[in-house]
């Protein structure tokens, strides 16, 4: 991963936990800078409009008005749909679906924007699931074996560095007073 990635301000919060649109930018980066203009552009939505404007439409294997010359497997699209995909699998988890249903409802009267979708930290095998659903969601898409690997290593390799070390100190360095001495 680069060094930006790490200090870019976009890490995990003090949970570890961290949203899907900065892993995906981040893998983006590394993976295919060319498509950063994608990203960028999809980041003006919510992350549910964003993940339905990426999903396949329609039953259409080809897409009209292009040869086979023209046709380029994104990067972005693959990334993203597996994080969403991990983030909605581990929130339904983690919160009954009366509970987060209630919450729906009530946003759409309060007509407050859905929370962005956040990846907590996760273990060794959480991570081996992420990688698993990265290569198949890439070939699905048509990612060529090699170079999904290295979309799924870069993802994994992303939410391990967002991941609190072991024995991390949650307070951080500075205490709980902040004033820059060890508690």
């Amino acid at each position: 991963m680069n060094a930006g990635a790490a200090s870019s301000g976009r890490g995990s919060d003090a949970t570890g936990q961290v949203r899907v649109r900065d892993v995906v930018r981040d893998v983006v980066a590394e993976t295919a800078p060319t498509e950063l203009v994608l990203v960028d552009g999809l980041t003006r939505f919510d992350d549910a409009t964003a993940v339905r404007r990426l999903r396949p439409q329609g039953g259409r294997r080809e897409p009209l008005g292009f040869g086979l010359g023209e046709i380029v497997t994104l990067v972005t699209p693959v990334v993203w749909l597996a994080l969403d995909e991990t983030a909605k699998k581990l929130a339904e988890s983690a919160v009954d679906a009366g509970v987060k249903g209630g919450r729906a409802v009530f946003r759409r009267v309060l007509r407050r924007p859905a929370a962005p979708a956040v990846i907590p930290p996760l273990t060794p095998g959480q991570l081996a699931e992420v990688r698993a659903r990265v290569l198949e969601t890439a070939s699905h898409r048509g990612v060529a074996a090699e170079r999904a690997e290295a979309i799924a290593d870069a993802v994994v390799a992303r939410l391990a560095l967002a991941a609190p070390g072991p024995g991390a100190d949650p307070e951080g360095p500075s205490g709980p007073a902040g004033d820059g001495t060890p508690s």
